[in-house]
């Protein structure tokens, strides 16, 4: 009796679910490398590159074990360019009496998947994603009878359930959440070990190489490529940032560094995402490094609470109000994208810094996204479908299920407050404070009005004032309506006036 495995870009872990009970004399284990999914939209070239070489080295490793592997690789000439289309081909070639999945991490292709039954008239079952540490069941539980779904609260709940950074009931240190010792900008000389490279094999070359000849027109630089693309690699660059960088993360995890990408983050996003990472394996070996006094709490805690706490929190929020979450835009959003995302030139020096080292790396550290170009396209009422787009092509670790509640949730407040419950706007001052970007910019941070102020300062009110109907009784920006409403009517005239020159401007795709 045959069994099709089916395993995903994103599931590279042999202990995941639909590699359970493998018998290796019969069972298929099948990969394959699709043009619908590189390019339904285009992504990042090292995205790319990123998925093929580790899916092909995680081929390689299963073949080694003794895994009867069927990989399809994205220039072979059969090849349909669809998931589609390659389990069907892979169907009328080894007639399996069944096929087996782990769930697909995406709304769109579960869709697909569970239609396989009835397309090709073989039985199919989708087992739930043990890459994960809350269950969609529970997460549902979690939520029932609650009228905010704040991750704070979820966060403790995993917390106790996996008895992570507890002392006797209690959280270590007496407190679930140290993210007020995690704010300090990084001021004076700068010491910051470089992040994890690996060397580029043969594999990983003539990846590289395909994705020069056939996506050349993708966003993104496709060299240098250092990534890890197998598990002992992501191991190994978990290690190197537990050893060099987790001590100051904590500290300057929110910091912001003209030229410095990677400053003290773990960048492994990349490899927990794609399933070179396991989330057990991060969290223990980070509270491991603090029992045994390696680093300090609010390192080990804000990083956990990253993996513990917002990754499965976002997951959690996605399965639960898709497919209609992809279509919320609560602040009526409507403005495109300005061409200085796709590399235009723009005279605000934070938005080119962060525009440029994504292009460069496919990262940028999760202030930069928020802060900085989330906080802008906010402010400048971007439309969350063409945000969304943006982000899911940019940057290597976005897949559906972590991009868009953080998008639509935490960055646009498109959901209405559902994920976050504020929107995160903030002026110029705080882009200064944490960061020194200000200093090489056209505009200056200090004024408040006329061309070159900068234009964080008179969107952030511009925002408050154009979404007044919506958000004045939101409790977390009373502040926020209190200090509009003291302001003189000339004042809020030169605020719609700059804002409205700025937007007009970015419109006609001049440069501002």
């Amino acid at each position: 009796m045959t069994t099709l495995r089916v395993i995903f870009g994103d599931q590279l872990n042999e202990s995941i679910s639909s590699l359970s009970g493998t018998d290796k004399d019969n069972d298929i284990i099948l990969f394959f490398e699709v043009n619908e999914e590189a390019t339904y939209i285009k992504h990042h070239k090292k995205k790319i590159i990123l998925i093929f070489s580790a899916m092909r080295h995680f081929a390689k490793e299963l073949s080694e074990k003794n895994y009867a592997v069927h990989y399809i690789k994205i220039d072979d000439k059969e090849n349909t360019g669809s998931f589609h289309g390659e389990v069907q081909r892979a169907i009328k070639h080894y007639q399996p009496q069944n096929i087996i999945l782990t769930e697909p991490s995406e709304y769109r292709v579960y869709n697909e998947a569970k239609r396989w039954a009835n397309d090709f008239n073989v039985a199919v079952e989708i087992r739930s994603d043990n890459r994960f540490l809350c269950s969609h069941e529970t997460f549902k539980q979690w939520t029932q009878g609650r009228k905010q779904l704040r991750m704070e609260f979820f966060y403790r709940e995993m917390r106790k359930q996996y008895n992570i950074l507890m002392d006797n009931g209690q959280p270590e240190g007496g407190k679930w959440n140290y993210d007020a010792d995690n704010r300090k900008p990084l001021k004076g000389q700068l010491s910051v070990p470089d992040t994890y490279h690996s060397k580029t094999d043969a594999i990983t070359k003539n990846v590289i190489d395909w994705v020069d000849a056939h996506y050349s027109d993708h966003f993104g630089s496709s060299t240098p490529f250092h990534f890890a693309v197998t598990h002992k690699q992501a191991s190994q660059a978990l290690n190197q940032f537990i050893d060099e960088r987790l001590a100051s993360f904590g500290d300057y995890q929110d910091a912001m560094v003209q030229n410095e990408p990677w400053l003290y983050h773990s960048h492994i996003g990349f490899y927990l995402n794609c399933g070179l990472l396991l989330p057990l394996q991060c969290i223990n070996q980070v509270e491991q490094a603090y029992r045994q006094n390696k680093v300090p709490l609010n390192a080990a805690e804000g990083f956990i609470r990253q993996i513990l706490g917002w990754r499965e929190y976002v997951r959690g929020i996605y399965w639960l109000k898709m497919p209609g979450y992809e279509k919320t835009n609560h602040l009526n959003a409507q403005r495109k994208l300005p061409g200085f995302f796709w590399g235009e030139s723009t005279r605000m020096n934070c938005i080119s810094q962060c525009i440029s080292e994504t292009h460069e790396n496919a990262y940028a550290h999760h202030i930069q996204r928020l802060m900085v170009l989330g906080n802008f396209l906010l402010l400048a009422g971007i439309d969350p479908d063409e945000v969304n787009h943006w982000y899911m092509i940019v940057y290597a670790d976005a897949f559906q299920w972590v991009e868009l509640p953080n998008v639509s949730g935490m960055v646009l407040y498109a959901d209405g407050g559902l994920l976050s419950s504020k929107p995160y706007a903030a002026s110029g001052a705080y882009i200064n404070k944490m960061s020194d970007y200000c200093k090489g910019c056209h505009y200056k941070v200090s004024k408040k009005d006329g061309e070159l102020a900068c234009p964080f300062n008179y969107l952030y009110w511009n925002f408050f004032i154009k979404n007044k109907a919506t958000l004045k009784n939101n409790p977390r920006l009373g502040m926020s309506y209190r200090t509009l409403a003291k302001m003189s009517d000339e004042k809020i005239d030169l605020i719609e006036t700059d804002s409205e020159r700025f937007l007009n401007a970015i419109e006609a795709n001049a440069l501002v």
